[in-house]
């Protein structure tokens, strides 16, 4: 590969997409527990679209906070949080990191069309247009939805409800009740990733006001809320899982990895320079919780 093409990896984030297959992973494995049925070129489709997506997100929140100089501020980065630095290091001018987001969004978009023509559903195109706004407008202006105390919750409910039951309604072509508790455990999960992330960007967000909710709370009292939302995390575990064995697994399963998060959070290490653990066991936390949840509802499925 040359040079080009592994700076533009670095940028794209591609590692972390892993926040868009797994709630498509999850609304895939409830609709085929309900229907037996499972058609892959949806999902296929489903998984490429959302992950366009979120590159996209990464790469125009990247020019975004460029404009702003929340990344040029940020003396912190790790390798979760403070933007790529690509623009920062000079490896790609703002202009080519805007023109490759919006190839990006176009990509995702292009297969969203996809399977709007094979789904022929206007809900389908309904939740197309908020994920591309949504995605674009968190950090681009007018909205500019993770300036104002927004952005946490647009993720939440960018990827964690809406994909959830995106991919469980093109499976099975319903809208009910099925995906609600697990789209509501997604996005906490990844609702606690932004948090995670937001604790070594405190200083750079902050100065440029960028009302994060670790800006707009403080380190201690934002500390506090993400152990209760791990808390929140750990209780929804015990309600998605009919077969009683499999729910204990993943509850177990469940909390092992809060405890780390819960540990991980000290008020006083999150404001050291270079401390990342809160942001790697979260992502952790997301990753192997999300499979395991996806495992489980397979699992229990066949006992059925």
């Amino acid at each position: 590969m040359n040079s080009k093409a592994l700076i533009w990896l670095k940028e794209v984030r591609l590692q972390f997409c892993t926040a868009s297959v797994i709630p498509i992973l999850i609304g895939t494995a409830l609709a085929w527990s309900h229907t037996h049925e499972f058609n892959l070129v949806l999902f296929s489709l489903a998984v490429f679209s959302i992950s366009f997506f979120q590159m996209g997100a990464n790469v125009s929140n990247d020019y975004f906070d460029s404009k702003s100089k929340n990344d040029w501020l940020n003396k912190n980065p790790t390798p979760f949080s403070g933007g790529a630095q690509i623009i920062q290091k000079n490896l790609l001018t703002p202009k080519e990191v805007l023109i490759g987001s919006l190839i990006l969004f176009a990509s995702g978009a292009a297969l969203g069309l996809v399977i709007l023509a094979i789904t022929k559903s206007l809900f389908v195109l309904s939740l197309g247009i908020i994920g591309l706004l949504g995605a674009f407008f968190y950090t681009a202006p007018p909205l500019k939805l993770g300036y104002r105390t927004a952005g946490e919750i647009t993720i939440g409910f960018l990827f964690g409800i809406l994909p959830v039951y995106g991919a469980y309604y093109i499976q099975t072509d319903l809208i009910d009740l099925v995906p609600l508790l697990p789209s509501l455990f997604v996005a906490v999960l990844i609702f606690l990733v932004i948090f995670a992330n937001e604790f070594p960007d405190y200083l750079a967000d902050k100065a440029v006001n960028k009302r994060t909710l670790v800006v707009t709370l403080g380190i201690k009292k934002a500390a506090i809320l993400y152990k209760a939302a791990l808390f929140v995390v750990t209780i929804l575990s015990l309600f998605m899982i009919e077969n009683f064995m499999v729910r204990l697994i993943l509850f177990v399963m469940i909390g092992f990895l809060c405890i780390n998060c819960f540990k991980a959070c000290n008020p006083e290490k999150l404001s050291q320079q270079g401390y990342s653990n809160l942001s790697k066991y979260t992502i952790l936390l997301h990753t192997i919780g999300g499979i395991t949840f996806a495992a489980a509802v397979l699992f229990a499925s066949a006992f059925l």
